[in-house]
């Protein structure tokens, strides 16, 4: 995240009910957020396509020439410090169009580079990313069967390690499928909010 008075957060969602809870609390950190700068980018609405084609390919081997809908998130991600993904957990993991969106922008010569030595070059030095996940279990389940941990590997470890953006915050919301979730909610955008406008450690 920035520390200066030029935070810019770009909160994307990946779900297809505007009346979801996904969109409500994006809505509402969005409102906590202001009056810094926020694009919300809510890729159902937008119609954005998921499928890694043989263009998205060649892109990647060659590290340049990405399509136009690609190059567009990558801009949005340019003009970004922060980073907020609010997503709904689809079996312990993000939904598939948060996945395709993730695996065609943060590509080869953008995201990171491979070194003509050996190893990965992270690019993305600049921005922090943070996690919101809604959650139908309960935290106990999450716990017990190591759910949390897989969803921080594949995330923390898997993509805002990789291309070297700093940790933010993660906070999920539990038993989203429940009537009462007003407490997590207010709790997850606090969390959220505080991150972005404050420095979180890389531990």
């Amino acid at each position: 995240m920035s520390t200066d008075e030029t935070s810019r957060t770009l909160l994307v969602t990946a779900h297809p009910d505007p009346g979801s809870l996904t969109h409500y609390i994006a809505e509402r950190l969005s409102t906590a957020l202001r009056p810094g700068a926020v694009e919300a980018a809510d890729l159902h609405q937008e119609g954005f396509d998921p499928r890694f084609t043989s263009a998205d390919r060649r892109a990647y081997q060659e590290g340049g020439g990405h399509p136009p809908d690609v190059v567009r998130e990558q801009q949005r991600l340019d003009w970004a410090t922060d980073l907020v993904l609010v997503f709904p957990v689809y079996w312990w993991s993000v939904p598939a169009l948060l996945k395709g969106w993730i695996d065609r922008v943060f590509v080869n010569g953008w995201a990171f580079e491979y070194a003509a030595t050996g190893g990965v070059l992270p690019k993305l030095q600049r921005l922090t990313t943070h996690l919101l996940p809604i959650a139908g279990a309960d935290a106990g389940a999450y716990e017990r069967h190591g759910y949390e941990m897989a969803l921080r590997t594949q995330l923390t470890h898997g993509l805002i390690d990789y291309v070297g953006s700093q940790r933010g915050a993660t906070a999920f919301v539990h038993d989203s499928e429940q009537p009462s979730t007003g407490a997590a909610v207010d709790h997850a955008v606090r969390t959220l909010a505080s991150a972005v406008g404050a420095p979180v450690s890389r531990s």
